[in-house]
């Protein structure tokens, strides 16, 4: 008989995150499962967090009143045919899987389930991530604000009407933070280059980053706004924006996302071959 339980289908370093967040957020540690077929991983966790474990899906599945998916996208095809129509309508699915698309959860499952999609980014190992979900017609009021309280324990969520839009997420905040590392990355070399040591450019530029950052979440002016702010009229921070606007910076920028959004999209429609 299903209760309040949470289960989650795969180990990984983000459903670590999301149970931390939950244990943290005063949920018992006997309201959450897991299943993965790594047993050395399994048994990791459940030193950790003191928690229930399985091998086998099914089992876990049957126990559970929402069963979060947190495999590779290329396996979730399998993972649910294993479940198909051994789920009650009642049964709420919430997916990181990125790209893989909600009707095709559905379909893989056996049709009539609840599904919350969503695109999650690795800062929530922090605490700090940001989450874009959406949710098909079988999904209730109550099993939103569920899947809300589950993502808000590792930072902050938004919801989408589109579920196409998830691209965009994906694009902007999924892949998001790796950019910033590049950013990092190219800004330590050019410290270097200049001839800072390696160990403080790398600090300079971590440490800079982090305090744009809370700047830009903590005030009321737009990051344009405040980049206007810091550029004095022929000042060093001006040649510097000068410099990436006249190699077309806000056009590369736009391209990468462009690509990226490209990619899950493309990811999405490959994976829905998958009958």
């Amino acid at each position: 008989m299903q209760n309040s339980l949470i289960g989650f289908i795969g180990a990984g370093n983000m459903t670590h995150a999301i149970i931390s967040g939950l244990i943290n957020n005063n949920t018992n540690h006997n309201q959450i499962k897991i299943s993965d077929t790594n047993e050395a991983l399994l048994l990791l966790r459940k030193t950790e967090f003191n928690i229930e474990i399985f091998t086998d899906n099914t089992k876990l599945a049957t126990q559970c009143s929402t069963i979060i998916f947190a495999v590779k996208p290329q396996v979730l095809s399998s993972v649910c045919k294993n479940l198909k129509n051994k789920l009650t309508t009642n049964t709420l699915i919430i997916s990181i899987a990125a790209g893989v698309r909600s009707h095709d959860i559905e379909r893989w499952l056996g049709g009539n389930q609840a599904i919350i999609r969503t695109m999650p980014n690795t800062p929530a190992l922090l605490n700090q991530g940001i989450t874009g979900l959406f949710a098909n017609k079988q999904v209730s009021n109550k099993q939103k604000f569920l899947a809300e309280n589950i993502l808000n324990s590792v930072g902050e969520c938004l919801w989408v009407n589109d579920e196409y839009l998830l691209n965009a997420i994906t694009a902007v905040s999924g892949s998001g933070p790796a950019y910033f590392f590049l950013m990092l990355e190219s800004m330590t070399k050019a410290g270097v280059t200049l001839g800072l040591d390696e160990v403080v450019a790398q600090k300079l530029s971590i440490q800079t980053a982090l305090g744009a950052s809370m700047m830009a979440s903590r005030s009321k002016d737009s990051p344009q706004q405040l980049r206007n702010k810091v550029t004095s009229k022929n000042g060093t921070t001006q040649a510097a924006i000068e410099s990436l606007q006249n190699q077309d910076f806000e056009i590369i920028i736009a391209h990468a996302i462009r690509a990226a959004s490209d990619k899950s999209n493309k990811i999405g429609i490959e994976l829905s071959n998958d009958e």
